[in-house]
C-alpha cells in the first residue's frame, strides 16, 4: 500500500513545479501590467522589484495554506486514499486549465480555479462514498462532507470583487484626473507630495496587513496595529507626505515613479502571499497527510484525515524554493509576456491593433453607454461639461516621428491609481479573511481606470469591451470547467487507481508539450504578420522595402494556396480543402490588418515621401483583390466538394492543372523579383501574363463547347467557370499591381 502513495507524492511534487510555472505565467499580469504599461521604470528594474516582492511574499504565505487543507471540504469525513485522489485530481486539472488560458493569452484566476477544483473533486469523492457505502446516505447529505458556508463565502467574495474593483477603480481614476489632468508637470509640488503621501501610506499599510498577517511574526506587532489603525494611517500619511515633498524639492525625484516601484513590489508580495497556496498548497497538504498516515500504521482506506483540520506550520524552505521557481519564471516565461500584452492592450490610452473582435454584447454595451452619456449631457450644464473635458485634454507632445515608439500605453497617474486601488482592495479583503482573486481585482481595477480615463473612445470601445467580456466570461467558464474537470478526474482516479494516475500524467505532459509548440508557432507567425507600426520613420526607400516584402509574401502564399486548391479539387479531398480555406482566410485577415494600418503608415511617412502614400494604398488595394480572388476560388471549391457534387472531368482538371503550372512559374518569378529587388525584370513578367490570360480564355471556350456537346452537370459548370473567371480577376489584379509598381519604380529612379 505504501509505494503507490510515494509515487503519488513524487508526481505531486513534479506537478507543483509545473503548476508554479504555468501559474506565474498567468498571474505575472497582476503586478507587472501597470509598471510596464506606463514605462515609468525600465523593464529589467521592474522585474528585479517584482522578483524581490515575490520572494518576500512567498515566506508570508503560510497563513493561506489552510484553504487547501480544510477551507473547502471537511477532511475528517475522508480517508487517506480518498484525500490523495482528491489532491491528484486537483493538481492535474489545475495545470491543464492554466496552461490552456496561458496559451490563449487570457488572464484567469488561479484562486478561482483551485477553489472550484477542490470543490469539484471533493464533491465527486463525497458522492462516490455516499453511493458505494451502506450508510443509507443520499446526495442531500453532501453538506456533511463540504464546507458549504465557507465555500459560498469565498465564491461570493470573488464575485463581489469584480464589481467593486471596477467601480472603485473608475471613481478614483476620475477624481485623480480631475486633480492632475494630463499636465502633470504644471501641478504644484504639494499636490504631488500629498498624492505621494496618500499612495505610499496605502501601499505600506497594504504590505504590513497583507504581508505580515498570517505569519509567525505578526503576533509580535499585533498589539501595536490592532486598535490603532486610524492613528497609524494618519501618522503614515503625514510622514510620507513630508518625505515626498523633500524628495521632489531637494532631490528632484519623480514621486510617481517611486509609487509605481513600491506598488509593484507590494502587489508582487501580495501575489506570492495570497496565490502561492494555489500552486503548492495541495502538494504540501498531501505531504502532511502522508506523514500523518505513515505514522499511524492504519490502512490507507481506514485512516481518517481529521489531522488536516488542525493548523500545521509550513516548511519555510519549501516556500523559499517555490519563491525561487516563481522568480525564474517571471524572467523567462514567454507565455507570461503574452498574457501581460492582453492586459496592457485592453487598457492602453492610444489606438492600435486590437486583439479582440467585436461581438453583439459589446456593441449593445457601447450603444447603451453612448445613450447614457448623451442623457447625462442633457442633465449637467455645458459649463461643467466643458470644465471636465478640459481635464481630459491630452497634451500635444512634440516628438520626431522616429521617437513615437517611446509613448507609453498610459501615464504614471493611471499606473499609480491601478496599484494603489488594487493594493487597498486586496488588503481590505485580507482583513475580512477573503481569499480574493488578485487577478480579478487587478484586472478589473485596470479596466475601470481605463474607462474613467477615456481610453475607450469611439474608435476602440467596441473592441475593448469585447475583450473585457471575453476575459470575464473566461473567468466564469474557469469555475464551471474547473469543477466538472476535477470531478471527472477524481472519479477516473478512484476507478483506476495508480494506473489511471499514470495515464493522466502522460496526458498532462503531452498536452502541455503540444500547447507549448502551438504557442511558439503562433508567436513566430505573429512576428511574420504584416502589421504596420508607426514606430519607424518611413522614407521612399522604406515604402519600397515595405511593399516589396508584402508583395513577395502574398505571391508566394497565393501560389501555394492555388496549387493546393487545384490538387485537392482533383482528389475530391474535403478535409484538405477546409484547411486551405482557413489559410486563405488568414491571408485575407492579414491584408485587412495592413489596410487598417494605413492611417498610421501615412502618419509615419517623412515629409519627402508623402506622395508615396497613394502608391502604397493602391498596392494594398490590389493585394486585397488578389486575396479575395483566391478566397472565392477556395470557398467555391470547398463548397462543391463538401456538398458531394460530382468531381470535375479529366479534361477540366487537365486544363486547370496547366493553368496552375503556368501561374506557379509566374508567381515564383514575381516573388523572386520582389525578394531580390530586381524590378527591371517586371517587363518580362507583364509579357508572360498575357499568355496565361489567353490560356484561361481558351479554357472558358472549351467549356462552352463541352456544354453544347457532352457536359451534363450544371454544378460542375458553375464551379469551373467560377474558378476560371476568378483566376482572370486574380491575374488582372496582379498585373495592375506590377504595372503600378513599375511606374513608381521608374519615377523614383528619375528623381534620384
Amino acid at each position: 500500500m505504501e509505494n503507490p502513495y510515494i509515487l503519488m507524492l513524487i508526481a505531486l511534487t513534479v506537478l507543483a513545479i509545473i503548476d508554479l510555472v504555468v501559474g506565474v505565467s498567468n498571474d505575472a499580469v497582476n503586478f507587472l501590467n501597470s509598471a510596464i504599461g506606463s514605462k515609468a521604470i525600465p523593464v529589467k528594474k521592474i522585474l528585479i522589484i517584482a522578483s524581490l516582492g515575490v520572494f518576500v511574499g512567498s515566506v508570508t504565505s503560510s497563513g493561506m495554506m489552510e484553504v487547501a487543507r480544510k477551507g473547502i471540504f471537511v477532511p475528517s469525513e475522508f480517508y487517506f486514499n480518498e484525500i490523495m485522489y482528491i489532491f491528484m485530481a486537483v493538481m492535474i486539472t489545475d495545470i491543464l486549465l492554466l496552461d490552456v488560458f496561458n496559451s490563449l493569452g487570457m488572464p484567469t484566476s488561479t484562486t478561482v480555479s483551485i477553489v472550484f477544483e477542490l470543490l469539484g473533486a471533493a464533491v465527486a469523492m463525497a458522492l462516490i462514498k455516499i453511493y458505494t457505502s451502506d450508510s443509507g446516505e443520499t446526495a442531500a447529505n453532501l453538506g456533511k462532507y463540504i464546507n458549504t458556508e465557507t465555500a459560498m463565502f469565498i465564491i461570493f467574495g470573488i464575485l463581489l470583487s469584480v464589481v467593486v474593483a471596477f467601480s472603485i477603480g473608475a471613481i478614483v481614476q476620475f477624481v485623480s484626473r480631475m486633480i492632475y489632468s494630463f499636465h502633470l508637470e504644471s501641478r504644484p509640488s504639494y499636490i504631488n507630495a500629498l498624492f505621494g503621501g496618500f499612495a505610499i501610506t496605502a501601499i505600506t499599510y497594504f504590505i504590513v496587513i497583507k504581508g505580515l498577517k498570517g505569519t509567525p511574526y505578526y503576533k509580535d506587532v499585533k498589539h501595536l496595529i490592532e486598535g490603532n489603525l486610524s492613528l497609524i494611517l494618519l501618522i503614515g500619511f503625514a510622514f510620507w507626505s513630508v518625505i515626498s515633498q523633500l524628495l521632489i524639492k531637494v532631490f528632484k525625484v519623480n514621486v510617481l515613479k517611486l509609487i509605481i516601484g513600491i506598488g509593484t513590489f507590494s502587489l508582487a508580495l501580495a501575489f506570492a502571499g495570497n496565490d502561492l497556496v494555489n500552486f503548492i498548497g495541495v502538494p504540501i497538504a498531501a505531504l502532511n497527510s502522508y506523514e500523518a498516515w505513515q505514522a499511524s500504521g492504519v490502512a490507507a482506506d481506514a485512516f481518517s484525515m481529521g489531522i488536516l483540520g488542525k493548523k500545521v506550520p509550513s516548511n519555510v524552505w519549501m516556500l523559499l524554493i517555490a519563491g525561487a521557481i516563481m522568480v525564474v519564471t517571471i524572467w523567462t516565461s514567454k507565455k507570461a509576456k503574452t498574457v501581460i500584452e492582453t492586459g496592457i492592450n485592453l487598457s492602453r490610452q492610444g489606438e492600435g491593433h486590437e486583439k479582440f473582435q467585436p461581438n453583439p454584447m459589446s456593441r449593445v454595451v457601447v450603444r447603451a453607454a453612448m445613450g447614457i452619456n448623451q442623457g447625462i449631457s442633457y442633465i449637467i450644464s455645458k459649463k461643467t461639461l466643458t470644465f471636465v473635458d478640459s481635464k481630459f485634454e491630452k497634451p500635444v507632445i512634440e516628438l520626431s516621428k522616429d521617437k513615437s515608439f517611446e509613448m507609453p500605453a498610459f501615464d504614471m497617474i493611471r499606473a499609480s491609481v491601478n496599484l494603489i486601488v488594487a493594493g487597498i482592495l486586496i488588503s481590505i479583503g485580507t482583513s475580512l479573511k477573503l481569499p480574493l482573486s488578485t487577478t480579478y481585482v487587478t484586472f478589473m481595477v485596470a479596466m475601470g481606470t481605463s474607462l474613467a480615463d477615456r481610453a475607450w473612445g469611439r474608435e476602440s470601445a467596441v473592441y475593448r469591451v469585447a475583450g473585457v467580456i471575453n476575459v470575464v466570461g473566461g473567468w466564469f467558464m474557469t469555475a464551471l470547467v474547473a469543477f466538472l474537470a476535477a470531478a471527472t478526474v477524481a472519479y477516473l482516479i478512484n476507478l483506476g487507481g495508480i494506473s489511471m494516475v499514470g495515464v493522466l500524467l502522460l496526458l498532462v505532459f503531452g498536452l502541455i508539450a503540444r500547447n507549448s509548440i502551438r504557442h511558439k508557432k503562433k508567436s513566430q507567425e505573429e512576428k511574420k504578420q504584416m502589421y504596420i507600426e508607426r514606430a519607424e520613420l518611413i522614407t521612399i526607400n522604406g515604402v519600397i522595402e515595405e511593399s516589396s516584402d508584402h508583395i513577395a509574401e502574398v505571391a508566394a502564399r497565393v501560389n501555394k494556396l492555388y496549387t493546393n486548391v487545384v490538387d485537392d479539387l482533383a482528389n475530391h479531398d474535403v478535409n484538405k480543402l477546409r484547411k486551405t480555406d482557413k489559410h486563405v482566410g488568414k491571408l485575407n485577415e492579414e491584408i485587412d490588418e495592413l489596410k487598417d494600418g494605413v492611417f498610421y503608415f501615412i502618419k509615419s511617412l517623412d515629409d519627402t515621401s508623402v506622395q508615396a502614400s497613394r502608391f502604397y494604398i493602391l498596392v494594398l488595394g490590389y493585394l486585397q483583390d488578389v486575396a479575395q480572388s483566391i478566397s472565392y476560388i477556395s470557398r467555391a471549391s470547398y463548397k462543391h466538394v463538401n456538398n458531394n457534387h460530382k468531381n470535375l472531368k479529366k479534361g477540366q482538371l487537365k486544363d486547370l492543372k496547366g493553368i496552375d503550372n503556368q501561374l506557379t512559374d509566374l508567381l515564383e518569378e514575381v516573388s523572386s523579383i520582389f525578394e531580390n529587388r530586381t524590378f527591371d525584370k517586371l517587363d518580362q513578367v507583364l509579357v508572360e501574363k498575357q499568355e496565361l490570360l489567353n490560356d484561361v480564355s481558351d479554357s472558358i471556350e472549351k467549356q462552352v463547347a463541352r456544354i453544347r456537346t457532352d457536359e451534363t452537370s450544371p454544378k460542375n459548370t458553375t464551379l469551373y467557370f467560377s474558378v476560371l473567371l476568378e483566376t482572370k480577376d486574380l491575374l488582372g489584379a496582379l498585373m495592375s499591381l506590377l504595372q503600378t509598381y513599375e511606374e513608381f519604380h521608374l519615377s523614383t529612379k528619375e528623381v534620384e
